[in-house]
């Protein structure tokens, strides 16, 4: 199984992805496809994002059984913390760690 979930790019590339996935919301395409296909179409999706981003979940064996590719700055960034994919959104750390004002 894969998800792709892509922002701002051409609707070209989005359309290119339907041969091989469904796409049942805007720029978030689901889909199995052999590992040689996925790598194959990852590149492409590299090539063609732009200034747009791109994250591709994809099953593996891991921990939580699946690894995570990105390009591109996109809404949520991922972080491998110890072997676990967590997400979180850009910037977030940095209000964790700001001192208050008094």
């Amino acid at each position: 199984m894969v998800v792709l979930v892509l922002e701002r790019v051409t609707p070209s590339l989005r359309g290119n992805l339907t041969r091989w996935f469904i796409e049942p919301r805007a720029g978030v395409f689901v889909g199995n496809v052999p590992a040689r296909v996925r790598d194959s179409l990852w590149e492409k999706i590299t090539i063609a994002v732009a200034d747009g981003a791109a994250t591709m979940i994809y099953q593996t064996n891991t921990e939580q059984g699946f690894a995570v590719r990105t390009r591109g700055q996109g809404s949520r960034e991922f972080v491998d913390f110890e072997g676990l994919w967590l997400a979180r959104w850009p910037g977030h750390d940095k209000a964790l760690t700001a001192k208050p004002t008094s």
